[in-house]
């Protein structure tokens, strides 16, 4: 199931042309842009590309891009070596790592006004901003929301997805199958902390049990009580009681879901592109199922643009440029029609036709009550996560004593990394 971008911003909406058209005379230029493959961002990056070297003739915008694994690993040792992009791309929770580091540089607050950045964007965007000046901004912003498979469902005689966490564990599993054996071969729900599951945890199951995850400065850890207790418990039950779910069914939670072997899934708004890809799945939307009390949560993510510091004299003009587009209402159009991405200036994200759209309104009503976590080390604090999950799976640790050796080890990571 997908739904084409049917939302013209007319009011805010600026063309490649448009943008440029009083852009002074450049002498020929050559800029690089690196980013992590994925494939529909692939995608959608050459298609700006293009529009923007057809209204730049005379710059020329070449994109390099790695494996997620070791794409950090890249930038870091390029650019200091005077190598590498004049554009990157990073995760928001990177920033302080690449300020630093001395990767990046500050954009221009006579072309990238905060003033104006804080009225159009997202409110998550101002972890961008350090001592009153923006050091990168995104295209696109993420929520989570629970994809379905429509098939399955229709098999199971289900009318539709599930509204509260009750509903979800219910519907999950109606949809589960084993072999003769007693074997899984199709889970209700996938599961595993290293997808988005970690995200869930935190800033949803948590927040829905009564608890929070953090201090309000994200600096210390809240999840060790009974909200967090009984978070943990009801993740870990939906493998251990209810049989529902199997950690890392196939191997990777959307692969279970894209080849069918899975009734649902919990996953970023970017994932829509590979799965409108996906021949003969046959799936819908809906937002993330409400706590027992109606409570709603979600988590909200962005990649954002940097200039790094390398860029200088003419390919600095040319990076500013290219930043100007890429940060552009018709850039995030192309982006969401491409990626699934959620457009990062709120007037074109927001319209009732997006909201109500039935592939993209899920993520977009997902950010009117989501979080953003502010992450010291977002891999290590992901890890802490796995392990605190294999403890109670593998090693028979009680869920308590698990959850407390996590936020203990959680807590000496974020203090050590804010000297504190």
């Amino acid at each position: 199931m997908f739904s084409g971008l049917r939302t013209t911003v007319a009011a805010t909406a600026v063309s490649a042309s448009a943008l440029f058209a009083a852009a002074p005379a450049m002498a020929e230029v050559e800029i690089e842009y690196w980013q992590y493959f994925f494939d529909a961002r692939v995608t959608a990056m050459e298609q700006l590309i293009e529009n923007f070297e057809a209204a730049n003739p005379d710059i020329t915008v070449t994109m390099t891009h790695f494996p997620y694994a070791n794409y950090r690993t890249q930038v870091a040792a390029a650019i200091p070596a005077g190598e590498g992009p004049d554009v990157v791309q990073l995760f928001y929770g990177w920033l302080n790592d690449y300020v630093e580091a001395d990767l990046i540089q500050p954009l221009p607050a006579d072309v990238f006004s905060p003033a104006e950045i804080e009225a159009e964007f997202f409110p998550m965007v101002s972890a961008m901003e350090q001592d009153g000046q923006y050091w990168a901004l995104p295209t696109a912003v993420r929520s989570l929301a629970l994809f379905y498979n429509e098939r399955l469902f229709e098999a199971a005689g289900i009318d539709g997805p599930p509204e509260t966490l009750d509903e979800l564990v219910e519907i999950a599993a109606a949809l589960t199958e084993r072999d003769g054996a007693g074997n899984i071969t199709q889970v209700g729900l996938t599961t595993g902390m290293t997808a988005q599951d970690h995200h869930w945890f935190r800033e949803v199951l948590v927040r829905q049990f009564g608890g929070s995850p953090y201090s309000d400065d994200y600096r210390t850890v809240t999840y060790n009580d009974d909200a967090g207790r009984a978070a943990l418990e009801f993740y870990t039950d939906l493998q251990e009681e209810h049989g529902v779910t199997q950690v890392l069914f196939m191997d990777e939670p959307q692969a279970a879901f894209r080849a069918g072997r899975a009734g649902m899934h919990i996953d970023g708004s970017f994932r829509i592109g590979a799965l409108n890809d996906t021949r003969g799945l046959n799936w819908g939307v809906a937002e993330l199922p409400a706590g027992s009390d109606g409570t709603r949560s979600n988590y909200s993510s962005y990649w954002v643009n940097a200039i790094t510091s390398q860029a200088e004299g003419e390919k600095y003009d040319a990076a500013v440029l290219f930043m100007e587009y890429i940060t552009s209402p018709e850039a995030m159009e192309i982006w969401l029609e491409v990626v699934g991405e959620l457009p990062a200036r709120q007037a074109v994200g927001m319209t009732d036709e997006n909201a109500n759209d039935p592939v993209y309104g899920p993520f977009i009503r997902g950010l009117a009550y989501a979080n953003t976590t502010r992450f010291a080390d977002e891999s290590a604090q992901r890890q802490l996560m796995v392990e605190m999950v294999e403890r109670v799976q593998l090693q028979g640790a009680s869920v308590a004593d698990s959850l407390a050796t996590a936020a203990e080890a959680e807590q000496a990571l974020l203090d050590d990394y804010y000297g504190e």
